[in-house]
């Protein structure tokens, strides 16, 4: 049997050999000791550190769920923007139908009369139309494609990208034209 010697050389008397931590006499004052630890690092993290990250986590949700909802906002105000477009189309369409109808009908009544008068008449009419039609169409083309960046802009400033806006124009009038 090895006997224990201090730093002299000397025989220590009574020292157990071995690591401190697995002496049997001092486990009461270890488990103790493990025990205050345990409950004051419960008490830490229960009050302070758990707390924090729970409010974090609720923010960045609601955060998201604000962004998903601004996004399915402008998704509606682009279909709706659409759906107009798609109406003043019509209805520029009924109207030429009903002028070139009315023009026909006073065209009949005259026809013996001013047949060269009335053909004029539905081509500068027809014109007319074309024209207004055209720039319904493009003013509407301008809005949808309005709200198409504004839509696509926030949908990548949600995801957390940075919007380039010369970017965003470039896809959505590469996009509109096929």
């Amino acid at each position: 049997m090895a006997e224990n010697t201090n730093a002299l050389g000397e025989v220590a008397v009574g020292a157990p050999p071995g690591m401190p931590q697995l002496d049997i006499g001092t486990f009461d004052n270890q488990v103790f000791w493990l025990l205050i630890t345990l409950v004051a690092i419960y008490f830490v993290l229960s009050r302070v550190a758990l707390p924090r990250i729970a409010a974090i986590l609720a923010e960045r949700q609601g955060t998201i769920t604000n962004d998903i909802a601004a996004a399915e906002d402008l998704k509606a105000k682009a279909e709706a923007a659409e759906a107009a477009y798609d109406k003043a189309l019509a209805d520029a369409r009924a109207e030429a139908q009903r002028i070139a109808g009315e023009t026909k009908a006073a065209i009949q009544a005259d026809l013996d009369v001013a047949i060269e008068k009335a053909d004029a008449d539905i081509a500068a009419k027809a014109a007319e139309s074309e024209k207004a039609i055209a720039e319904i169409r493009a003013g509407a083309m301008d809005a949808v494609a309005e709200v198409a960046k504004d839509t696509a802009q926030e949908i990548v400033a949600a995801m957390g990208g940075k919007a380039d806006a010369k970017a965003v124009a470039a896809a959505v009038d590469s996009r509109m034209k096929g």
